[in-house]
């Protein structure tokens, strides 16, 4: 009869032993799991990164398109109030002159 005791008692030590070695590993998966959402999903830290980045990005070209915005309308104004500089405009682009002007046209120089 001891022989079946001591028998008995190794078989539900394995039993039991098994049955413990599963809860902390089934605990490590999850953590290693939530790790990994923590870092790498929708709302994870290396998302939130790359939102901080982009958010960075597009503040710079809203500043940039903001100064251009304030040149373009400075330019407007000029436009349609400054005659100075709608003659020089018209000197410019469209070699325009007054009358009694003379308008020369120069050549670059060449390489001969």
């Amino acid at each position: 009869m001891r022989n079946r005791r001591r028998r008995n008692r190794g078989r539900r030590l394995k039993k039991n032993s098994t049955g413990r070695n599963i809860v902390p590993r089934l605990l490590l998966l999850a953590g290693v799991i939530l790790i990994i959402i923590f870092f790498f999903g929708d709302h994870g830290v290396y998302r939130l990164y790359e939102m901080k980045s982009r958010k960075e990005q597009l503040l710079v070209s809203i500043n940039q398109l903001k100064n251009e915005q304030e040149e373009l309308k400075e330019e407007q104004k000029k436009l349609l109030t400054d005659t100075t500089h709608i003659e020089d405009l018209a000197r410019d682009l469209f070699r325009m002159a007054l009358p009694k002007e003379k308008v020369f046209k120069t050549l670059p120089k060449s390489k001969d």
